[in-house]
């Protein structure tokens, strides 16, 4: 459980995956969305993105072969600014 908490403090402590994390609050993404939505290049996204999902705030879903990104339970209960 220590570890989960780590992780999770870990990646919510970025300004830059809150601001993913504000965008996705709006509503799930695909990367490219969420790239355009948060003036963020595609290999930055996905680099937070990895963070955000060790931490258990985002996952990933497959919607006929698109990833779609999501927010999970702990990813909806921060301060996103």
């Amino acid at each position: 459980m220590r570890e989960r908490h780590e992780l999770y403090l870990r990646a919510v402590n970025n300004p830059l995956r809150r601001k993913i994390l504000g965008a996705l609050k709006e509503g799930n993404m695909t990367l490219e969305e969420l790239a355009d939505k948060t003036y963020l290049d595609q290999p930055t996204v996905i680099w937070h993105l990895n963070f955000l999902e060790s931490g258990l705030c985002v996952e990933k879903e497959n919607i006929q072969g698109n990833i779609i990104y999501k927010l999970t339970q702990y990813g909806k209960v921060i301060n996103y600014f």
